[in-house]
């Protein structure tokens, strides 16, 4: 029985091509600067976004709390979603490591944070705050996405307020997608940029920040200090130049899957989407109370790993899961509806 894993694009296995180039990469200590494969990665990553430089990181966390930190001194702060990954998701990095202070405000329901709420948070120009430096948006968010209007307008604010500005760009190819534009056209509105590799981008492992060359230099430091230094990770990075290079392309496929799968899951009783909020690869979707506790179990009987409720579940797809592979968690989501509702 094949493994269906719907929790996340974070379980997807590297392609036989990013095998293949992990297998034959050319290697050397990256400390030193002397890791070939690992600086045509950062190279290539730099160019893609459309800034001067990149740095290649061990994960999408290390990635944002390097740029929280290059951004921010001791005592100031960001501005960042309520439930944004690098406030909520990320152990508390910044404040912990940095002594940075996160100002968290509520997302609108398109995964916007209203600017105008943003105004009021930035603190005055007095010692008894933090003094506000950064603002942090997400993109994709909840698998919605940013519109690119409201990233110029995001840009031109942060300017104007004198705030630097990061995009936790986890997973903007997705958005990009969905667009239909360019990935430089969303990164050239911000400072600096954070992407998974790991991800809807199948590599095994690792993220580059993008970004102005000293703030990358800046950054570097930061990530020697946090002990992301890596020696001979061009093996690592050999996967990423596939992911840049081979896996963009497909992340259409990711988002027609998803669609699939909401539609598929309205039609079942029990089940509640709302299909509107399916834009990229994320299903987020509520059970009937009958079902709940049931489902995840049942759905794991038939060899497909998904959560559970009372809490909106998370659906995602990805590189391994085929349009079959949904088909056939459709026909098992029917049949455990049909076994605990009736």
């Amino acid at each position: 029985m094949k493994k269906i894993d719907l929790r996340s694009d974070t379980v997807t296995l590297p392609s036989p091509a990013m095998r293949q180039a992990m297998a034959t990469a050319e290697l050397g200590d990256d400390v030193y600067g002397e890791d070939p494969t690992i600086n045509k990665l950062e190279s290539l990553a730099a160019e893609k976004l459309g800034k001067a430089a990149s740095l290649f990181v061990s994960s999408g966390t290390q990635s944002n709390l390097l740029a929280i930190m290059t951004h921010c001194a001791r005592g100031e702060e960001y501005i960042v979603g309520q439930h944004a990954h690098t406030y909520k998701y990320e152990a508390g990095g910044a404040a912990v490591l940095g002594s940075i202070q996160p100002q968290p405000l509520d997302f609108e329901p398109d995964g916007t944070l209203d600017l105008a709420k943003v105004k009021a948070a930035i603190k005055p120009d007095d010692y008894h705050f933090a003094i506000t430096r950064l603002l942090c948006l997400e993109n994709t968010q909840g698998g919605k996405v940013l519109p690119l209007d409201y990233l110029a307008e995001a840009g031109a604010f942060a300017r104007e307020h004198n705030l630097s500005i990061h995009l936790d760009g986890a997973r903007v190819f997705n958005a990009a997608a969905k667009l239909d534009v360019d990935v430089q056209a969303i990164a050239r509105h911000f400072d600096t940029v954070s992407v998974c590799l790991s991800k809807g981008l199948a590599a095994p492992v690792g993220s580059v920040l993008c970004g102005p060359a000293d703030f990358i230099k800046k950054a570097r430091r930061w990530r020697k200090m946090v002990g992301g230094g890596m020696r001979q990770a061009g093996i690592l990075a050999a996967a990423g130049i596939v992911a840049l290079t081979e896996m963009v392309e497909r992340l259409s496929d990711d988002h027609l899957n998803a669609r699939r799968l909401a539609k598929g899951l309205v039609q079942i009783p029990g089940f509640q989407v709302d299909i509107n909020t399916v834009q990229t690869n994320m299903v987020f979707f509520s059970l009937a109370k009958p079902l709940v506790g049931k489902f995840g179990p049942f759905m794991a009987e038939k060899g497909i790993i998904i959560g559970d409720g009372p809490y909106p579940i998370r659906a995602v797809a990805h590189y391994g899961i085929e349009a079959e592979d949904i088909d056939y968690a459709l026909e098992a989501a029917a049949e455990c509806s049909s076994r605990f509702l009736n």
